[in-house]
């Protein structure tokens, strides 16, 4: 019997389950119409089902992480394609060669906020990821080296996959959907580091700073790992000119080299629990 958190006289989901898998065979028993409506999965797929899908999307890794005690999380977006130092020869370009120092930061600096979360009882900056390789598996192996915790939320692609071997596997994840994917990113998060990526990672990105900008979300330490792989890819200072952003936009994030650099700039952080009332350019 599946165990339940509610008390109450009446029979329980997971017994009724098991009780259906008992009753005689019969036509009317083989019929998709008799089967319990929780646990027929092709009802569930069905696509005027697609709300509640979302629904339990957002609701299953919540509950999972309220359960763990997360309370809040430390984000890392970056490359799945950055390779570790030891396997640089593998890199398919020189500059994802080159960024393989990144993967090195990436682990580094999980390792060190694994170890501060632990000391103040783990629940509070617990290393999230999108739980794939590259940046991704250096943040989860960072925190699998300082002993701790990390989560992992992972995504079904077309071609074969499965998480890091880092994520800590009762805090792994896997999502259909990209946008109930990017909620839990961002739902507890008191940090969002971004290592040099590709289009996924301009993608969460743009998302997350876009809901800063607009006060949808409190400003948190937004720490772009890369000084020159963002410039040579993104002109802030073009946007600004044009005024589609305004230069107090340019002060949403800032840049950073290194792990230490970057523990240092959330340890100064000066606008804890801020949010943008208005929208400079826009008044």
């Amino acid at each position: 019997m599946t165990k339940s958190h509610r008390r109450h006289p009446l029979r329980f989901s997971g017994e009724d389950k098991q009780t259906a898998k008992t009753v005689p065979d019969t036509p009317q028993t083989r019929s998709p119409t008799y089967k319990l409506a929780f646990a027929d999965t092709d009802f569930l797929l069905r696509e005027d089902m697609r709300p509640l899908r979302f629904q339990l999307e957002l609701l299953k890794p919540e509950l999972a992480m309220d359960e763990a005690g997360v309370n809040s999380t430390v984000v890392l977006f970056g490359g799945a394609r950055i390779p570790s130092p030891e396997k640089r020869e593998t890199a398919r370009t020189k500059t994802l060669a080159d960024l393989t120092k990144y993967y090195a930061e990436a682990q580094k600096f999980a390792e060190i906020i694994t170890k501060r979360s632990m000391a103040d009882g783990g629940t509070e900056n617990v290393i999230a990821t999108g739980g794939g390789p590259g940046v991704m598996e250096a943040g989860n192996r960072g925190a699998a080296d300082a002993g701790g915790r990390s989560i992992g939320l992972n995504i079904v692609l077309p071609h074969e996959q499965a998480p890091n071997p880092y994520v800590t596997p009762e805090l792994c994840f896997n999502f259909h959907y990209f946008a109930i994917r990017k909620m839990h990113f961002l739902m507890r998060a008191n940090a969002i580091c971004v290592f040099p990526g590709g289009f996924g990672t301009l993608d969460e990105m743009f998302e997350a700073l876009t809901l800063v900008q607009t006060g949808r979300m409190s400003k948190v330490p937004f720490l772009l790992f890369g000084k020159e792989f963002w410039e040579g890819i993104i002109n802030w200072e073009v946007l600004a000119d044009a005024g589609t952003i305004a230069d107090e936009d340019l002060k949403l994030f800032q840049y950073v080299e290194t792990a230490e650099e970057a523990i240092n700039a959330l340890d100064n952080w000066e606008h804890p629990d801020e949010r943008r009332q208005n929208i400079p350019g826009r008044e």
